[in-house]
């Protein structure tokens, strides 16, 4: 589904955040992309997006390049902007609307659907995240936890079938938390999931891929020998070593960042 060769992109102010990145994803896949902070996973995030494009090396989506101009053709665009899809880590960002409906409804009016199946598929997806009963509140009214529910009936109203999520958890509560695992589990679709969470990072997804603090590609393997390999960890920024004192004794042990 997914081909990265070579890539690199460039985040604010010509800055390279990603270098050389070869990924590949296949369908069905569920990724957790991890990586100390400013080592370039919300820019690969937003590449896999399409919202920017590789300064040099190729990013192909089901066998198609995605360009700049590739994405000015309407059938290409129309396919990949329903099929991909981006849940930024704060999801104020993506809230534009008076009320739930119309925050869910915008997806499918845009495709053109008639208002009575619009109304159908916003009480399918509000039903399905928990916000049934919100659907006349303004999104401003809820908690960030309830505007993360909403946030995901309204890109998954899209019926896409690759899911990117920005550190989702990263706002939420642990009960919050512990729903959004088990509904990203049910759901079955190709998702790559960033966070700070190391210990949430088998849950996400089987498949681990860590980026460097050099923006490179450090890992990409399987997420229980990930977090089986402190050195590695130690190496990624994910893990770090300080000093314990027990009265007299001191003694120097590894402890992992987990900053959800």
């Amino acid at each position: 589904m997914i081909r990265l060769e070579a890539v690199t992109a460039c985040a604010a102010e010509d800055r390279v955040a990603i270098e050389g990145i070869e990924l590949h994803v296949a369908p069905g896949e569920r990724v957790v992309l991890l990586g100390a902070n400013g080592s370039g996973k919300t820019t690969l995030l937003r590449l896999l997006d399409g919202l920017i494009f590789p300064t040099t090396g190729r990013y192909f989506y089901d066998g198609q390049q995605i360009t700049r101009r590739a994405l000015r053709r309407t059938a290409l665009a129309r396919r990949f902007r329903s099929e991909v899809v981006l849940a930024f880590q704060n999801p104020e960002a993506m809230l534009f609307h008076p009320t739930v409906f119309d925050e869910i409804a915008f997806a499918p009016r845009q495709r053109g659907l008639d208002e009575e199946r619009v109304r159908q598929v916003v009480e399918q997806w509000a039903r399905t995240v928990g916000a049934a009963s919100w659907l006349e509140r303004s999104p401003w009214e809820l908690s960030a936890g309830e505007q993360q529910k909403v946030c995901l009936a309204a890109i998954l109203a899209v019926e896409p079938r690759l899911l990117l999520l920005d550190e989702p958890t990263a706002s939420l509560d642990p009960r919050s938390t512990g729903w959004l695992v088990d509904f990203l589990d049910d759901l079955g679709l190709t998702t790559v999931i960033s966070t700070h969470s190391l210990s949430l990072a088998p849950e996400l997804g089987s498949r681990a891929v860590v980026l460097g603090e050099d923006h490179r590609l450090l890992w990409d393997g399987a997420t229980e020998e990930l977090l089986a390999d402190t050195e590695l960890l130690v190496r990624a920024n994910l893990a770090h070593s300080h000093r314990h004192r027990h009265g007299r004794r001191i003694h120097r042990h590894f402890h992992i960042h987990d900053w959800s």
